[in-house]
This record gives C-alpha cells, structure tokens and sequence, in this order.
C-alpha cells in the first residue's frame, strides 16, 4: 500500500471526483496512468484513502479540495451593475448567482460592458485575481467606430496618456472591420476604471460594443449573457495556478 495511504481518509478517485476531474472511472485512469501524487508520492494504486490534508496534484497542478469553495464563470449581460446589491435598484450579478451561495465578485465590468466576471467565495484567489502585482491578463474584444490602422494598434501598444497616467494594451489586433467600423481585440493586465473604453477613445475609436472574453486562464466559452457555470477540477487548479497558489 502506498506510503500516503490514510486508512481513514476517502478513496482517492472518490476525492478526485468530487473536485470535478470528472466520473470516479475517470478519475481511477488518471491514478493508474501514475498522474497523481498524494504528498510529494506518485499513486498508481486505486485502493489508497488519503487524508483530508492531503495535497494532490494531476498533472503537476494543484487540485482544490475544499467542498466549501465555490468558484463561477459568469456572462455579465450589459446592463447589470457589477455589485451584488444595488441600492438604486438596478440588476446586479447577484440576480445571477444560483441559490442562495454569498459569493463576492471579482474585479468589475462598466455597466454597460458585457462578458466574463467570475465569482468566488475563495477570498485570497479573489485578491490574487484583481490584485496588480500579479499582473492577471484580461481580453477584450471591442466593436468601434472607424477604420484602426496598424498605426493605432502600435500606439495601443507602446501606451496612450490617459487623464490618470498613461495606459497601454499587451496586445492588440483586429478581427474584422466593416463599413465605419472595426472590432478589435485587446489584452490589458490592468483594471484601472473603464480603462479599455477610455484608450480606445483616446486613439480615435470610441467604443460601441464591449466583450470582456477572457480572464486569466478562464474563458467565456458558450456561456450565453445571464448564464454561470461552475469553475473546478483542472480549469480551477490552472487558474490557481496562474496566480500562485
């Protein structure tokens, strides 16, 4: 039996599973491909029980554990204020957060922007997330008014002077244009306020239509506007991951 064996810990496939790497069979291939370690040790073996201190990895990630922690993908639809209660009585993320889960969200859209937000009630992911020292990249695609030019993506990239200090995109490119009108993808790491409209605006291209698509290592994928789903097994651990943790 396997040096991290707890005889009064859970199966380990059973532990997978309720992190979300998928059916307990699933989770016993990923052990018998010798893709888990329990506490620094490779298990192989689908009788081990681990303890609920164990740290696991699958494929060198860390997974989550903690039943507790609930971690969602959200399609903020445009409109909806990006707080979870609203005295003025406006829409906000808590209409879209499923039962009764008190769940804070992390970092924030413009009312009128749409696209991924996540929630969470892990309160150090959240401070990692949002936090500018760990410099989380976020996309955005952006419908504008004109023609941009590779000119006005240089600029976007080597950095525009805004009101509050000068800004500038990682990257950014277009994805199509059409008569009067360009859409345009832009990957920032900083969450100054309506930072993504202003600099655009600022290059000559005020924005019409705005998407936040991606946030770190999590996408928006199919999700419709109002829509969540829940972030867990590897999709969690890689984003954990991306922030240190």
């Amino acid at each position: 039996m396997s040096p991290v064996h707890d005889p009064q810990g859970e199966r380990l496939q059973k532990v997978l599973a309720a992190a979300g790497l998928g059916s307990r069979r699933a989770c016993e291939r990923l052990i018998t491909q010798g893709r888990v370690r329990v506490d620094g040790v490779i298990v192989t073996e689908l009788g081990v029980r681990v303890s609920e201190r164990a740290v696991i990895h699958v494929d060198d990630v860390r997974i989550r554990l903690d039943p507790q922690a609930v971690t969602l993908a959200l399609h903020k639809p445009a409109g909806v204020v990006s707080t979870m209660a609203d005295p003025q009585g406006r829409p906000t993320l808590a209409d879209y957060v499923p039962g009764e889960q008190r769940l804070f969200h992390v970092g924030r859209l413009d009312e009128a922007t749409e696209g991924l937000i996540l929630l969470t009630n892990d309160g150090e992911l959240a401070h990692r997330l949002t936090h500018p020292s760990y410099e989380v990249p976020k996309t955005y695609v952006a419908t504008v008014k004109g023609q941009v030019t590779p000119g006005v993506l240089r600029r976007l990239q080597e950095g525009i002077e805004l009101d509050d200090g000068p800004a500038a995109a990682d990257r950014a490119r277009v994805l199509a244009t059409r008569p009067g009108q360009s859409i345009v993808e832009l990957v920032l790491h900083e969450g100054r306020n309506r930072i993504v409209r202003r600099l655009l605006g600022a290059a000559g291209h005020p924005v019409e239509r705005l998407v936040r698509t991606e946030f770190a290592t999590i996408g928006l994928g199919q999700l419709r506007a109002g829509e969540t789903r829940r972030i867990a097994g590897r999709e969690l651990a890689t984003l954990m991951a991306s922030v240190g943790l």
